[in-house]
């Protein structure tokens, strides 16, 4: 059963970078979804999910505190390593290699996501249920992230693709792993809080800026409150 739906996970995603690759002409639109999306994640699913698993061991000053030093982690990232690692190599490369570790980010996000799946399947199939429906509803969102990531930053559909690729398996490749361990909840409150912070950087500081670049800038807000309102939906009603 779990199995099964690690694979429902791999479908979900490719279909979201698809559906990204297939409408490139609107990708300000699509972006400014991703943006929304990747918003509506971190705060209605990783931020809610770290605090639930991390309340044996943490209070929710911690765990906030923790969502943000994940942010400050993923900027220092984002405009000191690699922009140090880079900068002979021209502003294209430069942000080539920022597609990639957005990307990047999401692929071990997804992977958690299938370590989540897993555990919550230890727990009882009921709450291995309401895991998985969440994570299979925004594994479409993740594989339009990770495509709008790496064309935005001057990738091509190739990489593009290849990226979505590593995303897709991620979280098939966590579930399986599950098999094989089991991990302390509060040890992944923890890990789901630093990806909460590389969320609210990637969507914030990433997506939502360029959403709106040289583009009417109230579709564009109209498509990242969507994509709010389409997380935040889906989010609650797998919880029903």
């Amino acid at each position: 059963m779990v199995i099964l739906i690690g694979i429902a996970t791999v479908v979900s995603t490719f279909l979201g970078g698809l559906f990204a690759l297939r409408f490139k002409d609107k990708l300000h639109l699509i972006l400014g979804f991703s943006a929304g999306a990747v918003l509506g994640v971190a705060f209605f699913d990783l931020l809610p999910e770290a605090i639930t698993l991390g309340s044996t061991a943490y209070d929710v000053g911690q765990i906030t505190s923790i969502v943000a030093l994940g942010f400050v982690v993923y900027m220092i990232l984002d405009r000191f390593v690699v922009l140090h690692t880079h900068a002979s190599e021209g502003q294209v490369d430069h942000t080539t290699h920022r597609g990639k570790l957005g990307a990047g980010s999401l692929s071990a996000h997804s992977f958690f996501d299938g370590i989540a799946i897993g555990l919550a399947f230890q727990v009882s199939s009921a709450v291995g249920s309401i895991v998985a429906v969440a994570v299979l509803v925004h594994d479409f969102s993740d594989g339009i992230n990770t495509v709008n990531l790496i064309l935005k930053n001057g990738g091509t559909r190739r990489v593009a693709f290849q990226w979505l690729f590593v995303v897709a398996i991620a979280p098939l490749a966590g579930v399986i792993a599950t098999l094989f361990f089991s991990l302390p909840e509060q040890v992944l409150g923890i890990v789901l809080a630093v990806f909460c912070g590389f969320f609210l950087y990637i969507g914030a500081s990433d997506l939502l800026p360029e959403s709106h670049h040289n583009h009417p800038t109230k579709w564009t807000t109209f498509m990242t409150i969507l994509g709010v309102i389409v997380l935040y939906g889906a989010i609650r009603l797998a919880a029903l």
